[in-house]
Formats: structure tokens, sequence, C-alpha cells
């Protein structure tokens, strides 16, 4: 996945230099001192560029990562009782379209995808892929989730105590696999994941207030209701509807 470096180099480099070594910004520094920063792709890339960079004869001062491509929260298959949860792919954009497009599961999501290939589009961002998680049951897909880790709220002086301290949690689950289990016993999975696995201290969910379902999936995994926001989020019916905030902390907190 595509990162972003920034390459310091002894020395102003003329303009023309930036299109040689792979379309990167380059800035030259009052310092006397020549700056090229732009979008890798892989690692095969970078050293390409450095290849140039020497070829140049220029001094390689540092090699900074400014911006790291989205790290997926979940790198291996997870499996229950009944369920297998894995990493989701670009191809299972079609099998959560199928549901995520019926009227009843987009009434509580943030789209309501009527076309596959627009759809197809927005699921396979590679910042979104990352977060998905989707759920199988005997080879079947059933549902998929959201895994998000974040950085916890710290004040600056503790800032690196908080990177990647706490997730984000949300379920889809196709209605003709409702009512079983399935949504409680894949999220009790993730729960177990974030704080065995990640590392991460809280975990949070959101949803809207008459999305009873979700809430009270909520509450059955162990999560308390922190916050409950008044009329704050517009629906696309019109209207300004509550929404909650659940958490659990982990055990160890």
């Amino acid at each position: 996945m595509t990162a972003t470096y920034e390459i310091r180099l002894a020395g102003h480099l003329d303009d023309h230099w930036a299109a040689t070594l792979g379309d990167l910004d380059l800035a030259r520094l009052d310092d006397g001192t020549t700056t090229l920063t732009g979008p890798v792709v892989d690692q095969a890339r970078l050293h390409g560029v450095l290849a140039r960079v020497r070829d140049l004869g220029a001094s390689l001062l540092t090699l900074r990562l400014v911006e790291s491509p989205a790290r997926p929260p979940l790198t291996r298959t997870l499996r229950t009782e009944r369920l297998t949860l894995r990493p989701g792919t670009a191809a299972d954009a079609e099998a959560t379209w199928a549901y995520r497009r019926l009227d009843t599961v987009a009434a509580w999501l943030t789209e309501h995808p009527t076309d596959l290939e627009a759809y197809r589009s927005t699921f396979t961002d590679p910042e979104r892929l990352a977060a998905t998680v989707v759920v199988e049951r005997d080879g079947t897909l059933v549902g998929d989730l959201m895994l998000r880790v974040e950085d916890a709220w710290a004040q600056s002086e503790v800032a690196d105590r908080a990177r990647r301290r706490q997730a984000e949690l949300g379920w889809v689950l196709d209605p003709a696999y409702t009512g079983r289990g399935y949504a409680t016993e894949a999220v009790r999975a993730l729960l177990a994941h974030c704080f065995t696995d990640l590392g991460v201290r809280r975990v949070v969910a959101t949803c809207f207030l008459a999305n009873t379902t979700s809430w009270r999936l909520m509450e059955r995994v162990g999560m308390r209701r922190e916050g409950h926001a008044v009329a704050d989020s517009l629906h696309r019916s019109g209207q300004w509807l509550d929404t909650v905030t659940y958490a659990l902390l982990a055990p160890s907190e």
C-alpha cells in the first residue's frame, strides 16, 4: 500500500530532477539541502528512487516516513464455534452489497448503495477495506464488521502512550441470517481480538437510538452506554435522530 516519504539530500537539486526521481515534490531549503516528498507505492519503488539518487551523486542525509498506509487491524483469520472472521477483500464487494442495498439494512447505515459499481469503488477504498472484516458461516458470507484502531485522546506530553490504544467497532448482518446469535458471536470474537492481540484498552461503538437491535447487542456483549446525543444526526428521511455511544474497557483496566 502507498506510503509517503520525505528524502533529504545535501545541496540544491534543479527542478527537472524531480521527474527523474519519480515526480516527487522538490523543495530547496535555506540550509542548503533539498527535500523530495511524495507517495511511494511499495518498497521496490522506494529502492528504485534511492538508486537514482545514488546515480546522481547526491548525498542522502535522511529518509523519513511522513504518512504510513492504513494497517489492517485484523491480519489473520479468527474462528468461533460457528463462524469464520477474516479480513475483507475486494472480491467481497458484491456479496456485501446484496444486503447493504436493502432498505431495512441501509436505514441505519451511512450510505444507501443502489449501484453496484459505485459501491464497489467505495468498498475497495484502501482505508475502508483495511477496516473491513467479513463473517462467514460454512463458507457463506453472512455479514461484515468494521474494526478500526485509532489513537485515544491524550494531552501532548503523553500522546505517544495513547497511540493505537482505542478501537471502534461496527457491524452489518444479512437479514437472512439474523436471530441466530451470529452478530453477538462475531462481536465477542472481535472484542477478544482487540484486547488480547491488538492491546487496545478501550473499544467504542455508536448507533442511532432508534436502532434498538444494535445497541441491545452492545449491551449483550458487556458494553455500557456512555453518551446520548439528542437530535444530533440528520437521517436521510429528513429527521434529526438521537445517537448513543457505548464503550468497553479491557479487563485489565
